[in-house]
């Protein structure tokens, strides 16, 4: 087996610069706080120019299907970028993962085909309906071979009746708020499958909850006898959501290495400048190896955050090793990053003016999103059969 390539491709430097860019014309961190403080789901006219104007939101489509035929390489760049602007924006639940769960469906069912088409278009916003907390491989979640009772992840309680419309709850759902349509996995009379759900539907409630990452919101949806349209059937729905789930998980520690990146960067720009005793608070041995450390750290994250998105990129059978890896360190990285940032801010990084908190809270959240380091360490441990300690 060839060496994977985890620098940079020229493409995909390009296309950071672009997004970077982007973002700092129209995300820039005060924005950011403005609206997380207003409590809106997410910044439509970002998303229009990301996913639409520039095109991110088709990446991982076939351009045959109206996308653009990258890779899961190109799109963790994007999610890079988006974590170090923490950007309000539906890219992970509709870019990643209502997209990858699509894409495990027969795309040549006219259905799919043009929900696809839409979201790679950016003009339709979509999300998985299931808890962000569920993790790829994890007992009972869609796709684990001789997974217990009905496939499905925890939390989700949806079922179909005989004519196909769908009533249930599932709560915790991120991107479902501004939503225009959700993926809802149900179990009925014709066995599991794969739903589409268009939220204008008055049977359709998407219930705002209260939580810790403003900037990615999580909702409460109910049905209730709730037209759908079948996606995918016993056949195929359990393994497209466990794809979707771990391409999400896979890309997400993009994610959480930009944040890590930022708040490095940030905390390093602020101790240059920060002065005590008539020397800038960076020149002090204690905190410039702490600075050193979290260095270390991040670049360890690169590498495993690289190295799952190109195992995702190749289809590589080292796939689920190479993101429960990445997951296992990149989450935990972040949060320490973000701890760092705020503490080496000192009083300025305890406040509501600083955006060293939304980092923080991104981080946090991310770190149970799609699974925590605990379940993929669990996991990781299954797929390498190393036992687990006794006594």
């Amino acid at each position: 087996m060839s060496t994977p390539d985890l620098l940079y491709t020229e493409a995909e430097e390009d296309l950071r610069a672009a997004v970077r860019s982007l973002l700092t014309d129209h995300c820039p961190p005060a924005a950011v706080l403005s609206r997380a403080e207003s409590g809106r789901a997410y910044d439509g006219a970002l998303w229009r120019a990301l996913g639409a104007d520039m095109g991110a939101a088709g990446l991982l489509v076939p351009d045959k299907l109206g996308g653009q035929g990258a890779t899961a390489r190109e799109a963790a760049v994007v999610m890079e970028e988006l974590g170090r602007a923490v950007a309000p924006v539906p890219y992970l639940t509709s870019a990643v993962l209502a997209t990858g769960a699509l894409l495990g469906c027969d795309t040549g069912q006219d259905a799919v085909a043009r929900l696809l088409g839409a979201l790679a278009e950016g003009r339709t916003v979509g999300a998985l309906a299931l808890p962000l907390s569920t993790a790829p491989g994890a007992p009972g979640a869609p796709g684990v071979p001789g997974a217990p009772g009905v496939p499905g992840a925890p939390g989700a309680t949806v079922r179909a009746d005989g004519d196909g419309a769908l009533s249930g709850q599932v709560s915790g759902v991120a991107g479902a708020a501004g939503a225009d349509v959700l993926l809802v996995p149900a179990a009925g009379a014709d066995g599991y499958g794969l739903y589409a759900v268009e939220t204008a539907e008055t049977s359709v409630s998407v219930e705002p909850l209260t939580s810790l990452d403003l900037t990615r919101p999580l909702a409460a949806v109910t049905l209730t006898g709730a037209p759908a349209r079948r996606l995918a059937g016993d056949d195929r729905a359990g393994a497209a959501i466990g794809r979707a789930l771990l391409t999400g998980a896979g890309l997400l520690a993009s994610e959480q290495l930009g944040v890590a990146e930022w708040c490095l960067t940030e905390t390093v720009r602020h101790t240059k400048e920060r002065h005590q005793f008539g020397r800038p608070v960076g020149s002090f041995q204690a905190l410039k190896h702490r600075m050193a450390a979290l260095w270390l750290e991040l670049v360890q994250a690169r590498a495993t955050a690289r190295y799952a998105a190109d195992a995702l990129a190749t289809d590589s059978p080292d796939t689920p090793v190479a993101v429960a890896v990445a997951q296992a360190h990149c989450a935990q990285v972040a949060v320490h990053a973000a701890e760092e940032c705020v503490q080496l801010h000192g009083g300025i990084g305890m406040t509501w003016e600083h955006p060293a908190h939304l980092y923080l809270k991104r981080a946090k959240s991310d770190e149970i999103a799609l699974g925590t380091p605990g379940r993929h360490r669990q996991t990781l441990a299954g797929l390498v059969d190393l036992a687990a300690p006794t006594g």
